[in-house]
């Protein structure tokens, strides 16, 4: 479980794909700092496993397909900057809100729209996420916990309509996470409330 407040941004140094998987090696001396075999880590809101701790500020994560065809985790590669969170402890302040680690889909940096002291960022939707979304609501981005400043729908010329939320990124997270600096064609990782997808299965079943 994670609170999607981003620890430290870090570094993919190493990739070893396989026809399936793939094994990254991140670089984190923070998160790095008391982990070992089997604790979870999010990368860009990937929750994945420590294999191994490498040189003391990095470690190695197996990635399954599913994973890589489900995220954005693929698309990773040595040099690419990443947001790290360890998992939270149950003694600690639930800074954002909760996260699982577990992606619903993955979106599209759309447009970015600065100003004096803030950003907003403005995300497509893909379907398998926009019923969750509410303004005002919570959404998790690559691993950052965020509010949903807006939503609303763009004629995409093509299937009719698309679905798209904005974010509003103070300077602290424009800094601290890659969302800061994504241009517009980035692809991000997408986890809804959990709250929200709860409600919709109960009222399923009456």
């Amino acid at each position: 479980m994670f609170t999607g407040i981003v620890e430290e941004l870090g570094e993919i140094v190493a990739v070893d794909r396989s026809a399936d998987a793939a094994r990254l090696t991140i670089r984190g001396a923070l998160v790095t700092s008391d982990a070992g075999h089997g604790d979870s880590i999010a990368v860009n809101g990937v929750c994945l496993t420590v294999v191994d701790v490498v040189d003391g500020d990095s470690f190695t994560t197996d990635v399954m397909g599913e994973t890589l065809s489900r995220s954005g985790i693929g698309t990773l590669d040595v040099g690419s900057r990443v947001n790290l969170e360890r998992a939270a402890a149950v003694n600690s302040r639930l800074g954002g809100h909760i996260v699982q680690g577990h992606v619903d889909g993955t979106g599209t940096v759309v447009s970015r729209t600065p100003s004096d002291n803030w950003e907003v960022v403005r995300i497509s939707l893909p379907d398998s996420v926009a019923r969750y979304v509410v303004e005002k609501g919570s959404i998790t981005v690559d691993g950052i916990s965020l509010t949903v400043s807006g939503v609303g729908l763009d004629d995409d010329g093509d299937s009719g309509h698309r679905d798209w939320l904005e974010v509003s990124l103070i300077p602290t997270t424009r800094e601290l996470t890659t969302l800061g600096s994504a241009p517009t064609g980035t692809t991000v990782n997408l986890e809804a409330d959990i709250i929200a997808k709860y409600v919709e299965r109960l009222t399923q079943r009456g």
